[in-house]
């Protein structure tokens, strides 16, 4: 072979039949995402498209309040009150370098109004009042306004002869408020007590997880109770309980369908069938 062309293939980076191989593409981040149940990879706009429920394994994810919303109301029906609820700090609560104020700032710059989010809607054409809990925000733990937003929804649906349905999402009570947000138990059962005593309708949905304060007030206080399918629901969850007595609870304690089988809860519905199952609900009591 010449010498010059042994010096002009030297100059050819390696690849297919001696031609050089186009830089190779990266593949654009969060198209993707690992189903936490089935580990399986599934294309995260098909995981959307099924109302963030894995076509693999019928894993449900988690999905935040103004989600939730939009998949079960009616299209352009949620009228959303109390918006402009803040928090009064009553400990001046700081940690992790931010301030309880700062933290909550934080989250409404993006987007997130509250712990939980209420308002007027339509499912399937029935009013109703409708709260749905945030888990994203500060896993929708329980202080001052989410007390002060679910009693608002509560005797709004007093006052407008409405069923109220609720979707709770929550870690318990928020710390940053001490015994305030211990508080919140009552005063959430108690505006329930009123309501039932005026003939309302609580429909409680439980997601996962729903635990602490909320399980321990309202979320278990529903006409009708249900969970979405393997949804972690109790006071305690099963790594507080194993670091505080050192015992490991039984496979599935504490998921939907132990409590279901146990008689703690009334349903166990698919997300796809929830809107349709709660207007037949709200159909079966005459509401």
């Amino acid at each position: 072979m010449a010498e010059n062309q042994i010096k002009t293939m030297a100059k050819v980076k390696p690849g297919w039949d001696g031609f050089s191989l186009k830089p190779k593409r990266e593949m654009p981040e969060g198209l993707w995402l690992a189903c936490p149940s089935c580990q399986h990879m599934l294309f995260k706009k098909s995981v959307e498209e099924n109302l963030d429920v894995c076509p693999e394994c019928n894993h449900h994810f988690r999905i935040d309040g103004r989600k939730r919303i939009w998949q079960l109301a009616d299209e352009g029906s949620f009228e959303e009150m109390a918006t402009d609820m803040i928090s009064s700090d009553p400990l001046g609560f700081s940690g992790g370098g931010k301030t309880y104020i700062e933290r909550i700032r934080s989250f409404k710059e993006k987007g997130h109004s509250e712990a939980i989010l209420v308002g007027k809607a339509f499912i399937r054409g029935r009013g109703v009042m409708l709260a749905a809990m945030d888990f994203s925000f500060l896993g929708g733990s329980m202080g001052m306004v989410v007390g002060e937003k679910f009693c608002l929804a509560v005797e709004k649906a007093m006052a407008e002869s409405l069923p109220l349905v609720v979707v709770s999402a929550s870690g318990g009570a928020r710390m940053h408020e001490g015994v305030v947000s211990l508080g919140q138990m009552a005063k959430t059962s108690a505006a329930l007590a009123r309501f039932d005593e005026a003939g309302g309708l609580f429909v409680s949905v439980l997601a996962d997880p729903t635990t602490g304060g909320v399980t321990a007030s309202f979320a278990m206080l529903g006409d009708i109770i249900i969970a979405e399918p393997k949804a972690l629901i109790g006071f305690a969850g099963p790594r507080t309980i194993y670091e505080t007595i050192k015992i490991e609870l039984p496979e599935g304690f504490q998921r939907s369908e132990f409590l279901l089988e146990h008689g703690f809860i009334d349903m166990i519905v698919h997300r796809r069938d929830l809107r349709s199952e709660i207007g037949r609900m709200i159909d079966y009591c005459g509401k």
